[in-house]
């Protein structure tokens, strides 16, 4: 397996990654995996979401209303007028 090494890793971050890895029975190594293996997931998760958006808002873009289709608004309007 691969080694990573990490220059400049600040001091408070190694201290709480040390704290969390203690909490949870793993070594620091073990803790630094899963944490870059949660944020990996989060970001795949976010990607999807926001590529299902960008669909979602090119379908919205592309709909066109039939011509003789009535906006909401106008039939609000109609229906207070009764």
């Amino acid at each position: 397996m691969p080694t990573l090494y990490v220059r400049n890793f600040p001091e408070e971050l190694r201290r709480k990654i040390q704290k969390l890895a203690a909490r949870r029975h793993r070594s620091m190594g073990a803790e630094v995996i899963v944490l870059v293996e949660q944020s990996l997931e989060q970001e795949a998760v976010r990607e999807r979401r926001s590529e299902a958006l960008k669909n979602i808002a090119e379908r919205r873009k592309s709909y066109i209303a039939p011509p003789e289709s009535t906006d909401s608004l106008t039939m609000l309007r109609e229906d207070r007028d009764r």
